[in-house]
Parts: C-alpha cells; structure tokens; sequence
C-alpha cells in the first residue's frame, strides 16, 4: 500500500506596506533586558498549518536585549541596531539590509533605533 502526505498549501500571495502594518504588543521576557527599557511589537503575515514558518512585521524600541535566535532571514525597514553574536560576528543593521540568523545563535542586539524588519522565520520541529 502507497501513503501519500497531504499537500501543503502555499502562502498566500500579499503586498503589505511593512511601515504600515499594525502591531500588537509581544511579551518580553525581563530576563533578556540587558539596559533601558525596549518595547517589543509584531504582527503575523502569514503562519503555516505545523506553526514552522512564520513570516510577519516585528519592531523593538531602543535598548538593548539578548536572544537565542530561530533560523530567520529578515529586511530592516527603518530604524538602527547592532547585533553581536557569541562566538561570531556583528551586524549592523539599518534601512535596506537583508540578514540571516542561525537557529541557536545567542545574539545581543543594541537597538539604537527603533527597528522595524520584515521577516521569515523558520522554527525547529
């Protein structure tokens, strides 16, 4: 006998104005607060049916904060910040730059301004 999976439906085809788009309130955890006092927003585009991808607005404040990043490829859309990663390099990160996180990289993002990206994320199993 033959088993087939069910096929995976495409993303929806969208045009989104990223400046535009309403955020909603994302929890922070205090522990990832390095310094000041950030302000993280985001808004999901579009959410696959296993919740692996994730494309979508996100948007922090000044301040600076630490992360263990998903494995992200993402576009700043306004706004200033420098990303340090352990053991790895800096990013510095302003309107127009596409960059890529690794999955498990630890990151200490300096947001000097607020910071506005567009991204994709894709999430472990």
């Amino acid at each position: 006998m033959t088993t087939t999976n069910p096929p995976v439906s495409a993303p929806p085809s969208l045009a989104v104005q990223v400046a535009d788009v309403e955020l909603a309130p994302e929890p922070l955890d205090p522990a990832q607060i390095v310094s000041g006092d950030p302000v993280v927003t985001g808004a999901v585009l579009w959410e696959s049916a296993d919740g692996r991808q994730v494309r979508g607005v996100w948007q922090i404040t000044p301040g600076v904060v630490t992360d263990t990043e998903a494995d992200e490829m993402f576009v700043v859309v306004s706004g200033r910040a420098t990303v340090e990663i352990e053991g790895g390099g800096v990013l510095e990160l302003a309107p127009g730059t596409a960059a890529v996180l690794r999955a498990g990289d630890r990151t200490t993002w300096t947001v000097h301004e607020t910071l506005r990206k567009a991204y994709h994320l894709t999430l472990p199993h």
